[in-house]
This record gives C-alpha cells, structure tokens and sequence, in this order.
C-alpha cells in the first residue's frame, strides 16, 4: 500500500512531527489557563510570546550547526528541550518565567522541526514522491487529538504541568524514532553554501510564514476567542485549535492521496484564498458553530500552502544546499508563531479579538493575490526542474 509506504520512508520525519503537534497542542489548549496564571494581558502577552518566540527562530536558523555538533541525537535532544520549556510554562508564575520557558519550548520545537522537515525533503529525494503534505497532515491529526485529550483532561481537574509531562512521555516513548541517519556529506560539501539561490528560498520562506501566520492566529487564539468572546467552557475552548488541527489534517492528507498532481500554485491561491474566509469568519461569529465553522475552514486553506512550499524550496536547490534552505525557509516561515502574537495581541488590546481575526484575513488574501504569483514567475526561471505550472 502506498500510504503505508510513504509512512515508513519518513518515519523519523512523522515523529519529530507528532512530538511537536503533541507540545503545542496542549500548550494552545490550555492558553486561557496559563495566560491567567501569569496575570498577563493581551498587548502584555504578546510581548511575552514574542520575545519567548525568539527561541525558535535562532533555533531554526542554527539547526545546520546543531546537525553537526549532535549528529544523529539532534533531533532528540530538540525534543527534549522543547518539552522541558512546557513543563517550566506549566508551573510559570510570573512573566519572566514564562519568557524562558517559552524560550527553551520554542527553541527545542525549532530545531525538532527543521530537522523533521529536512529529513522528509531527503526522502522525497530518495523515493521521488511528493511527502510533505502527509507528514504535515499527520501533525494536524496529532494535533487534533491532543488539543481535544487536554480539554478532556481540563474539565476532569488537571493542571498544567500534569498534562505537560504527557507531552515529557511521549518524547520518551518516541525518542528510538528521533535519531537520525547517518546521512553526512562531505564536509567541505556542508561548509559550502555558494550557488544556493538565497532570493528564491526567502520568498519561498515568506510564503510559509504566510501559511503559518493564518494557522498560528487560529491556533494560539481560537481558544480564547471562544471562551472570552462567545462565552465557552473550557472543553468548548479546546475545539477551536483541535477544529483548526482537523481542517489542516484533512487538507493536507487530502492533497497527499488525491491531488499529487495538481498544480502547486493553484492550489496555493485557491487555499489561501479559503483560509482568509474562514479566519474572517471565525471573527465574524456570533455563536459557537458560526466560529467552529470559521476554524474548520482556515484549517483546511492554510494547510497544504506550507508543506508546499517548503516542498519546493527542497526541491529547487542542490542535495548539498537542502538544509541550509529548509532551514533558512523555516526560520522565516515560522516567524509567524514570532509576529502573530504580536498581530493578533496588539490588534485585541486595541481594537478587539474579532479585528485580530479579519487582519490575518486580509494577510491570507494578499498572498493570493501579489505574493504567491510573484513566486511562480522566480521558480519559473529557476534552471531546477520544478513544476511552478498553474
């Protein structure tokens, strides 16, 4: 069976993934709790993320250097610290230890999930077939349950440190998977970054922060908009990212089994015009199942436009540039778990949550309309053989 096959190719990849899904999913999930625990507003919560999300992005930029400093553990010790920094926000009191945790859960995940994503572009390399979209659809899915596990565990009592050393066991369980490969090429091959079409891989970046940006305002604030702003409990809160996660999974493990075929850019301008009218949906709400919808729509545009992308961004380069690209993509790209805290904080103290919503929406049209086209034209003069058809 394919499917089953396509699974195996990129084990590693698909359980780095699932360990990141399983952290930010009870993390995103139990946002209104922690938030209050450290008595943070939103302009002042924002701030902290932002300055916590620093993390990630030195992480992201650095993972080449963490590759060959660690080897094959790299994938593992990532892990490792990013579930560590979940338990420190767990039990965080005050603004200050939230940052550092915030920092160390961040700064783990990103070096976890450059790494996974280098090593699906090297399996795609190796089998020839397109593996993205279902490594990124199995995050949803790991996703999906865990946002909907943690709100279970919220209304039968747990706190968060409880549920965070869940996410401690599933490294455990899951860490003979994380370590890589021996897969080295030579060294002055690894030093050697010239010729890599830096232009074309930070484009490619700024359109998965675009992705990633209509995805981290429904992930990081779907729960407190449907527990502050239409007055849900703590279960009905935990929808909100666990319907996004759903939307996402569906998208990208629909891609991956139907539409191997289409053409990339189309289906990156159709989905992100999907995803800028369900975001402004879910502001737009009046009630429960009005924003759920809203949250299942944005899940199911912004999926596959990531993976997509970070798909062609392996592709376009040399096997020596790969994760140099991946990474450097990466690092841009998951600057929207840096900048939507800001967005969406800043917009909420000032204008309310709603607004926050219909500003990313706005975002999501953009990229249909000026920067995926923008994107084509460079990928159609690039000399890789990339389909940049549609």
């Amino acid at each position: 069976m394919r499917l089953l096959d396509d699974i195996v190719a990129s084990r590693r990849a698909l359980a780095g993934f699932v360990i990141v899904g399983f952290g930010w999913a009870a993390f995103s999930a139990q946002m209104p709790v922690i938030k209050a625990q450290v008595g943070a507003g939103d302009g002042a919560w924002g701030t902290l993320v932002l300055i916590g999300s620093t993390g990630a992005i030195m992480a992201m930029w650095l993972a080449p250097l963490m590759h060959r400093l660690l080897g094959q553990w790299a994938m593992v010790v990532g892990a490792t610290v990013m579930a560590a920094g979940f338990v420190l926000s767990g039990a965080a009191q005050t603004p200050l230890v939230m940052g550092v945790a915030l920092f160390l859960a961040a700064g783990g995940s990103g070096v976890a999930d450059v790494l996974a994503n280098a090593e699906v572009s090297e399996a795609e390399a190796e089998t020839g077939r397109s593996l993205m979209n279902l490594n990124h659809g199995l995050f949803s899915v790991s996703y999906a349950l865990a946002a909907v596990a943690v709100g279970v565990a919220r209304e039968g009592g747990l706190g968060p440190v409880a549920i965070f050393a869940g996410v401690v066991l599933s490294v455990a369980v899951l860490s003979p998977w994380l370590i890589l490969p021996m897969r080295r090429l030579a060294e002055e091959d690894t030093q050697d970054a010239s010729g890599m079409p830096r232009l074309l891989v930070w484009v490619g970046g700024l359109v998965v922060l675009s992705a990633f940006l209509g995805e981290a305002a429904s992930e990081g604030w779907s729960a407190l908009h449907v527990e502050r702003t239409l007055g849900g409990g703590p279960a009905e809160g935990a929808m909100g990212p666990a319907l996004l996660a759903t939307g996402m999974a569906v998208g990208r493990l629909g891609a991956h089994i139907f539409g191997a075929s289409w053409p990339p850019f189309r289906v990156m301008v159709v989905a992100s015009c999907l995803a800028g009218l369900g975001l402004a949906l879910a502001g737009v709400a009046t009630g429960l199942p009005m924003a759920y919808a809203g949250f299942l729509l944005g899940g199911l545009g912004v999926s596959v436009v990531g993976p997509l992308a970070l798909g062609l961004v392996g592709q376009a380069v040399r096997p020596k540039h790969r994760l140099a690209a991946i990474s450097q993509a990466a690092a841009l790209g998951y600057a929207a778990f840096f900048l939507g805290p800001v967005i969406m904080g800043f917009v909420a103290e000032g204008f309310g949550l709603r607004v926050s919503f219909y500003a990313v929406a706005g975002i999501m049209f953009a990229v249909a309309a000026i920067l995926l086209p923008t994107w084509g034209r460079m990928l159609a003069r690039q000399p890789a053989p990339i389909s940049s058809s549609g």
